[in-house]
């Protein structure tokens, strides 16, 4: 799996699992949505760490807890 698409599917595990949306959590996260949006849709292909920080407040958990995924581990580069 690649970063970006491993770092999507962590978005939409949490989003799912906190009852929430990708934009809800980037404003309360302080950010426009259309940064996460951008991503999502491939227009992004390298996610920048304060994005995925951003996107953590907004939903209320850590950047550890975000990456707490084997998936992580088994990046292709």
């Amino acid at each position: 799996m690649k970063l970006n698409d491993a770092i999507i599917k962590r978005i939409d595990e949490i989003c799912k699992s906190k009852g929430i949306n990708v934009c809800d959590a980037s404003l309360k996260g302080g950010m426009s949505p259309s940064a996460l949006y951008d991503l999502i849709k491939g227009r992004t292909k390298c996610s920048k760490v304060i994005t995925i920080k951003r996107f953590c407040e907004g939903a209320g958990i850590t950047l550890s807890e975000f990456f707490q995924r084997d998936y992580f581990n088994d990046i292709e580069d």
